[in-house]
C-alpha cells in the first residue's frame, strides 16, 4: 500500500459507514411518529438519501481535483458565505423563530454550514502565506474582524451552536499555523466573553444554561430535551431495546431525528451502540491528523487540521450536549443527524480531505512556510547544511594531501 493510502482507506470507510448508518437511524427515528400521524414513513430517509447521494458526488469530485486551486477561490467563498448569510436574515425560510435556510424548489440550503467549510479554506490558504499571528492586534486584522463579521450574521438567525463550530475550526488552524498559546488563550478568551454576552441577551440561551445546570429542576419545561435524552440513553442499557423499538423518539424527545440523534442510538443500540459511534469519530480523527501531519504543502496542512476540526469537533460538542456534559446547541452530529446541508458539506470536506491525502506528501518542499520567522522550508535548509558539511570534508582532503606532498619533497 503506497504511503497515504491507508489514511485515505480509514477515511472513506469510516464516513461512508456512518452515512449509512445515519441513514438507518434516521428511517427508525421518525417512521413511526410518522405513521402514526398518517403520513409517509419514509418521507424523512428519501430526503435525506437525495442529501447523501449528492454529498458522495461532491465527494468523488473533491478527492479527483487538485485541493490548491482551493486556495485561489479562497475570497470568493468567503465572500459569498457573508452574502448568504446576510441573504438568509432577509430572505430566508422561518422555521421555530429562526431564519436559518434559504429555499430552492422544494429543497432548503443552510448557508452556514457553507460559512464553516468557507472560512476553514479562507483561514488556511491567509496563514499559508504569512506569518503566524503573535500578537491580539495581528490576530485581529484580518482573522478576528472577518471571523467576527461572520459570527455576527449567524448570531442574528439565531445560531450559537454554528458559532462555536466555526471558533473551534479557527483554534485549530492557528493552533497547527504556530500562533502561540497566550495568543490562542486571550483570543479564546475575548470570545467567550462576547459568547456569554450573547447567551445572556436571550432569554431562551439563558434559560438552556440554566437547565443545563440542573436539568431535572424544570423537567418539563427547559430543562425537558436534555431529562428526555438521560432517560432514552439510560434505558438503553448495555445492549439497547432494539432497532426501531425505542418508545422516546415517539411521543417523548424533541428533535431526535436531527439534534437528539444519539439519545436513539443509546436507546435502541445500547452502550456497544454508542461507543462504536464515539469510536468511528476517534478514529476519523486520527486518519484526519495523520493525513495534516504528512502534508508537506503549508496550506495542505492547515485545511487538513481544520477540516478533520469541522467534522469531529462539531461531533464532539453534539455528544457532549446529549450526554448532558454541556448546554444544548442545535448542533447535528456529521453523517448520522438528519440535515441536507450538514451532510452534504461534511462529505465534500472529506473529499478535500482525501485529495490532500493523495497529493499532500508529495509536493515539493521547497515551498516556503510562512510560520517559519525567515520563510524558508526545512529541506532547502537541511541540502544547506548538508553541502556546509561536504565542503569541510573536501577542504580537509586537500589539506591532508598537500601535507603528504611537502613531507615527499623534503
Amino acid at each position: 500500500m503506497k504511503k497515504g493510502q491507508f489514511d485515505s482507506h480509514i477515511l472513506v470507510l469510516v464516513t461512508l459507514g456512518l452515512t449509512a448508518f445515519g441513514l438507518v437511524m434516521v428511517y427508525s427515528a421518525t417512521s413511526a411518529s410518522a405513521a402514526l400521524g398518517g403520513s409517509d414513513p419514509g418521507f424523512y430517509l428519501k430526503r435525506e438519501a437525495i442529501y447523501a447521494l449528492i454529498g458522495v458526488a461532491l465527494l468523488m469530485v473533491a478527492s479527483r481535483t487538485d485541493y490548491r486551486a482551493l486556495r485561489f477561490l479562497a475570497p470568493v467563498l468567503i465572500l459569498a458565505s457573508i452574502a448568504l448569510s446576510a441573504a438568509v436574515l432577509a430572505v430566508g425560510e422561518e422555521v421555530n423563530g429562526a431564519r436559518r435556510w434559504l429555499g430552492v424548489g422544494s429543497l432548503s440550503f443552510q448557508p452556514s454550514e457553507l460559512a464553516k467549510l468557507s472560512l476553514a479554506i479562507w483561514a488556511a490558504a491567509y496563514l499559508a502565506r504569512r506569518p503566524a499571528p503573535r500578537t491580539l492586534g495581528e490576530l485581529a486584522r484580518p482573522l478576528g474582524l472577518t471571523t467576527g463579521l461572520l459570527c455576527a450574521l449567524i448570531l442574528l438567525e439565531p445560531d450559537l451552536g454554528t458559532v462555536i463550530s466555526i471558533g473551534i475550526v479557527l483554534g485549530a488552524i492557528l493552533l497547527v499555523s504556530g500562533t502561540p498559546l497566550r495568543v490562542l488563550a486571550g483570543g479564546g478568551s475575548i470570545a467567550i466573553a462576547l459568547g456569554l454576552a450573547a447567551i445572556w441577551v436571550e432569554p431562551y440561551r439563558r434559560a438552556r444554561i440554566f437547565s443545563f445546570i440542573d436539568p431535572w429542576h424544570d423537567a418539563q419545561g427547559a430543562g425537558y430535551q436534555t431529562v428526555q435524552a438521560m432517560i432514552g440513553l439510560g434505558s438503553g442499557g448495555p445492549f439497547g431495546v432494539g432497532l426501531g423499538h425505542g418508545p422516546s423518539k415517539v411521543n417523548y424527545l424533541p428533535e431526535a431525528h436531527t439534534d437528539m440523534i444519539f439519545a436513539v442510538i443509546g436507546e435502541e443500540l445500547g452502550l456497544i451502540g454508542t461507543t462504536l459511534v464515539i469510536a468511528a469519530f476517534a478514529v476519523f480523527a486520527y486518519a484526519g491528523l495523520r493525513v495534516a501531519l504528512r502534508c508537506r504543502d503549508p496550506f495542505g496542512k492547515r485545511l487538513a487540521a481544520g477540516l478533520t476540526t469541522l467534522v469531529c469537533g462539531q461531533g464532539l460538542v453534539n455528544l457532549a450536549a446529549v450526554l448532558g456534559l454541556a448546554p444544548l446547541t442545535g448542533i447535528t452530529l456529521p453523517f448520522v443527524s438528519y440535515g441536507g446541508s450538514s451532510l452534504i458539506v461534511s462529505l465534500a470536506s472529506v473529499g478535500v480531505l482525501l485529495n490532500i491525502a493523495g497529493h499532500g506528501g508529495k509536493t515539493s518542499a521547497q515551498m516556503p512556510d510562512r510560520s517559519r520567522r525567515d520563510g524558508r522550508s526545512r529541506a532547502a535548509v537541511a541540502r544547506r547544511r548538508g553541502s556546509t558539511r561536504s565542503t569541510r570534508r573536501h577542504g580537509d582532503l586537500r589539506r591532508v594531501a598537500g601535507s603528504r606532498r611537502g613531507a615527499a619533497r623534503s
